[in-house]
C-alpha cells in the first residue's frame, strides 16, 4: 500500500542506529518542516544535534529533501552541516533521485523520514525506498493543513498504523 510507512515512530530521535542496521538502512533522506524543526521554525527538535552526531559517527549518510524554497532550507541545512534539495515536489520522484545521488546510496539501503503520509511516505513508496513516518512536532494552524492532518489521521486509523510499526 502506497500510504503505509514501513516504520512508524513518534520523533526523529526515536530512530536508532540499531533500527537502521536491522532494516539495512545506511542513508536517510530527511524532511525539514515538522521533522527536524516546527513548520517554518528555526529551533531544532530536542536532541537533534546529538542524534545527527550519532548517525554521522555510524556512517549514516544524511540529506535534507524539502518542498520548501531554497531560502528556507539552505540556512537551516548549512547550520546542521547537511546537504539539501529544496523545492522537492514530493511526492513526485524527481528530487528523490537527486537526494539519493547526494547521499551516495542505493535505493534498497535508503529511507525517507518525514511527518506527512501524502508527501513523504507516498513519495518514498513511489520512488521505491523505505519509509519512516513520524508524528508532526507541532500541529499546523492553517485550514488546509488542519484538513490534511484530519485526512491523514483517518488513513492512519483505517490502515491500523501504530507506533513503532516495523514491516
Amino acid at each position: 500500500m502506497l500510504l503505509r510507512p514501513e516504520i512508524k515512530l513518534t520523533k526523529i530521535t526515536d530512530i536508532t542506529v540499531n533500527l537502521l542496521r536491522r532494516n539495512g538502512i545506511r542513508a536517510l533522506i530527511l524532511d525539514l518542516d515538522n521533522t527536524l524543526s516546527t513548520h517554518h521554525g528555526t529551533v531544532l527538535t530536542d536532541g537533534l544535534p546529538e542524534w545527527l552526531d550519532a548517525m554521522r559517527d555510524d556512517g549514516i549518510s544524511l540529506v535534507i529533501l524539502s518542498n520548501s524554497k531554497r531560502q528556507r532550507v539552505e540556512p537551516f541545512a548549512e547550520g546542521l552541516g547537511l546537504p539539501f534539495v529544496s523545492l522537492g515536489l514530493k511526492p513526485l520522484p524527481f528530487k528523490f533521485r537527486s537526494a539519493l545521488k547526494i547521499a551516495g546510496a542505493k535505493k534498497e539501503e535508503t529511507a525517507i523520514v518525514g511527518d506527512q503520509i501524502f508527501t513523504d511516505t507516498l513519495g518514498g513508496n513511489l520512488f521505491g525506498i523505505k519509509t519512516i513516518l513520524l508524528d508532526p512536532i507541532k500541529p499546523e494552524t492553517s485550514k488546509s493543513f488542519r484538513f490534511k492532518r484530519a485526512v491523514e489521521r483517518a488513513v492512519i486509523k483505517k490502515l491500523g498504523i501504530t507506533k513503532t510499526e516495523v514491516r
